[in-house]
C-alpha cells in the first residue's frame, strides 16, 4: 500500500519542501539501496542456499561416500552417481514416482477448487447487495483462526460417513475449505479497491453480474490470482499433515508423506533421503523461480489501483 503523507508540502521561494514523511521515505530508499544492504542481501541469501546446495551434492555422492565424510569433502574428491535417483524413483520398495504423481494429482485440484469458489464468493461480498453482508462476511473472515487440528477429526468422520475416505476427493475437499477464508478475504479486498466507475459504467452499457465479473473484474484480478494461486501450491504441495490424515494409503499418499516414512524408517540411508527430500523441493522451486514476476505484481497491486 502506498504511503500518502497527511503533512502539507510547501512552496517557498519556487522551491518544493518536501515534508517530513517524504524526507523518511527518501532516507529509507537510501539504506535500502545502499551497497551495504546490497551487500547484507547477498550474504543471506548465499547461507539460506548452502543447505540446499549440500543437500543437490549429496543426492549425486555414492552411498559410501555419504556415510564416510561431509559433503563440503566432494570438492576434493568429486565422485557422481545416478544410482541414489535410479534408486528413489524406480525401487521397488520407494516407488517415488507413483507419490509424486499423486502430488501432482491432489495439488493442481485443490489449487484450481478454493480459487474459482473464492472468486465468486468475493464478487458477491463485494458487488451484489444482500441482508447480513456484513455478518457474513466477519464470519468468514473468523474462520482463519480455526486451527486445522482442530477440525481433523470431524472431517474424517464426516468423510466415512459419506464413504469417499482413502479417495483423492478427501484431500481436495480438505484443502479447499482450509483455504477458502483466507482467499475469499484477499480476493475481495482486492475486488473492493477497484474504482466503482468501472463498475457502473459496464452497468450503464447494460452488463449484468455475469459479464462485469468476466469482462471487468477478471482482468484486473489476475495479479492477485496468481499470487495466491502460488501461495495455494507451495502449502499444498509441501502439506504433511492433510495428505498424512485424509491420504494415508498409496494410491493417494502425497510425495510429503514419503519422505516423512524415509526420514523416519531409514533415517541411516541419507542417499535416498537427501534424494528423495531434493525431488520433493525442485517442483515448488521451479514454480516459485517461474512466477516470481506474477507474485509480486499480484503483491503491489493493491497498491497502485483506484
Amino acid at each position: 500500500m502506498s504511503a500518502v503523507s497527511t503533512e502539507p508540502t510547501v512552496e517557498t521561494g519556487g522551491k518544493r519542501r518536501i515534508s517530513r514523511l517524504e524526507r523518511r521515505a527518501i532516507a529509507a530508499q537510501g539504506k535500502i539501496s545502499s551497497p551495504w544492504a546490497s551487500f547484507a542481501a547477498i550474504v543471506i541469501a548465499v547461507l539460506w542456499t548452502i543447505p540446499t546446495f549440500g543437500l543437490l551434492i549429496t543426492s549425486f555422492r555414492p552411498e559410501a561416500d555419504i556415510v564416510g565424510s561431509g559433503w563440503w569433502t566432494w570438492f576434493a574428491d568429486p565422485n557422481v552417481t545416478l544410482d541414489n535417483y535410479d534408486t528413489v524413483l524406480n525401487g521397488s520398495s520407494t516407488a517415488f514416482s507413483t507419490y509424486f504423481i499423486n502430488s501432482i494429482v491432489i495439488t493442481l485440484p485443490a489449487v484450481v477448487i478454493p480459487i474459482s469458489i473464492a472468486l465468486l464468493a468475493a464478487y458477491a461480498f463485494a458487488w451484489i447487495p444482500f441482508r447480513g453482508r456484513g455478518l457474513l462476511f466477519i464470519a468468514v473472515f473468523t474462520l482463519q483462526i480455526v486451527p486445522i487440528q482442530v477440525t481433523l477429526i470431524p472431517l474424517l468422520r464426516t468423510y466415512v460417513s459419506l464413504g469417499i475416505d482413502g479417495t483423492f476427493w478427501t484431500v481436495w475437499l480438505s484443502h479447499s475449505i482450509f483455504a477458502l477464508p483466507l482467499a475469499i478475504f484477499l480476493l475481495h479486498n482486492f475486488m473492493k479497491d477497484i474504482p466503482a466507475s468501472l463498475v457502473e459504467a459496464a452497468r450503464v452499457d447494460g452488463a449484468g453480474h455475469v459479464r462485469i465479473f468476466f469482462s471487468v473484474m477478471f482482468p484486473l484480478l489476475v495479479p492477485a490470482i496468481a499470487s495466491f494461486g502460488i501461495f495455494q501450491f507451495l502449502w499444498v504441495w509441501n502439506d504433511l499433515l492433510v495428505g498424512l490424515t485424509f491420504g494415508n494409503s498409496q494410491n493417494v499418499a502425497p510425495l510429503t508423506v514419503r519422505v516423512a516414512e524415509l526420514a523416519g524408517t531409514r533415517g541411516t540411508e541419507w542417499h535416498l533421503l537427501s534424494s528423495g527430500a531434493f525431488i520433493a523441493l525442485v517442483v515448488p522451486l521451479v514454480v516459485f523461480l517461474a512466477l516470481q514476476r506474477y507474485f509480486v505484481r499480484g503483491l503491489l497491486a493493491g497498491s497502485v489501483k483506484g
